[in-house]
């Protein structure tokens, strides 16, 4: 009886000490970043079943200066591209909606435990942009740039801020 206790707590101690299967969350998803386009659209590889296609994703619920807009949509975009850093793999979060109407695919992304949505807008490279239903993370967001827009951060700075919203400047200028 006492051999059958030891055995059975044996196995029960080698089966404790054995690795974890790591669950696998489906809204997430780990990407190496082949370009950064602007401060709000990446393109990466390494999505669904084709793994070295090249996907589009324009980052969830900011609105970052155009490239045109000068110095805004440079300063973004080159922000974007350090926060990302040299060893670009990034982790994209879906929400509900996973593509947009021009077939880009939607996520929020995550470096280093920072997500680099609030991050752009938490430093003034752009806009909170709340597009319904993707709301996962919209306070975030919106506290980011009430913080930016009271620290005068990026667009925000009083001594130079941007006139026209990336959506104004778009219609205005294509």
């Amino acid at each position: 009886m006492v051999v059958r206790i030891l055995t059975l707590l044996c196995l029960l101690l080698l089966v404790g000490c054995q690795p974890q299967k790591k669950v696998e969350d489906p809204n997430r998803v780990v990407v190496k970043v082949a370009q950064v386009v602007s401060g709000q659209t990446l393109e990466v590889v390494g999505i669904g079943e084709q793994p070295s296609l090249i996907t589009q994703v324009r980052l969830l619920n900011i609105d970052a200066p155009d490239l045109q807009q000068r110095p805004w949509g440079d300063a973004a975009k080159q922000r974007l591209e350090t926060l990302i850093g040299g060893e670009q793999f990034v982790t994209l979060e879906f929400d509900v909606e996973v593509k947009d109407s021009f077939g880009r695919t939607l996520a929020y992304a995550w470096k280093d435990r920072v997500l680099l949505n609030q991050q752009l807008v938490k430093e003034g490279h752009g806009l909170f942009a709340p597009r319904s239903p993707n709301n996962k993370y919209d306070r975030r967001l919106e506290r980011a740039q009430q913080w930016a827009r009271l620290m005068g951060e990026g667009i925000w700075n009083p001594q130079k801020p941007m006139r026209l919203t990336p959506g104004e400047f778009r219609r205005q200028y294509r």
